[in-house]
């Protein structure tokens, strides 16, 4: 549990270490100016200098890549202690299931991944033909492009309608989404090195504080 502390500690600490921005075209400053999810006080954190060399093409894929990373951090939390709390009950594979979440992957019955592998692959086919530009249509020197009319990660799943028509209200969802799923990415990294270092579960690590 210290590792874990350790890491969210620096993470937080790094969050709000302002970076600067290189704002190498005028065209690729409006485009992550206009990003949302960029806050004060650390505006656009770049510090690896992805965007330098990004086209605003370039970007929406990256931010289509984040958005498909966040969501699965999310349900990868939730996965995380949701799976430890009931790991005993008989209705999750006749309780046959225990340990940290780290070892689930080894002790579900093969025809799970059956399930899993057909269920993503739809998915992800669904997500290609709504946000890509068919690749016979694609120019040599821009694979993957996005279609001009898609936003990324907007893939019309929205079923108890929470969505909102104001564009700057829409633009708040989206920011506390991408928040949520950040912070879903450092915790649930940290889950995964805090269980392979001392082979214990994140619930047994809150029940024995």
């Amino acid at each position: 549990m210290k590792f874990t502390a350790i890491l969210a500690l620096v993470a937080s600490a790094s969050a709000f270490t302002p970076m600067p921005v290189n704002k190498a075209t005028s065209a690729l400053s409006a485009s992550v100016d206009g990003m949302v999810g960029v806050l004060d006080p650390v505006g656009f954190f770049d510090p690896l200098g992805f965007a330098e060399k990004a086209t605003p093409a370039t970007l929406q894929r990256y931010r289509e890549a984040e958005l498909a990373h966040v969501c699965v951090s999310m349900l990868a939390v939730i996965g995380f202690l949701v799976g430890e709390k009931v790991e005993t009950s008989s209705f999750l594979f006749d309780a046959s299931i225990s340990g940290p979440a780290i070892t689930y992957i080894t002790q579900v019955p093969d025809g799970f991944w059956a399930v899993i592998i057909s269920f993503v692959g739809a998915y992800e086919a669904s997500r290609a033909e709504a946000g890509w530009v068919d690749p016979a249509d694609c120019p040599v020197d821009q694979p993957g492009l996005l279609r001009d009319d898609y936003l990324p990660g907007d893939l019309k799943f929205d079923p108890l309608g929470l969505m909102p028509d104001d564009a700057e209200e829409f633009a708040l969802i989206q920011t506390k989404e991408l928040q949520n799923g950040r912070l879903a990415m450092l915790a649930a990294a940290g889950f995964l090195a805090q269980e392979a270092v001392d082979g214990k579960g994140i619930i047994e690590h809150f029940q024995s504080m």
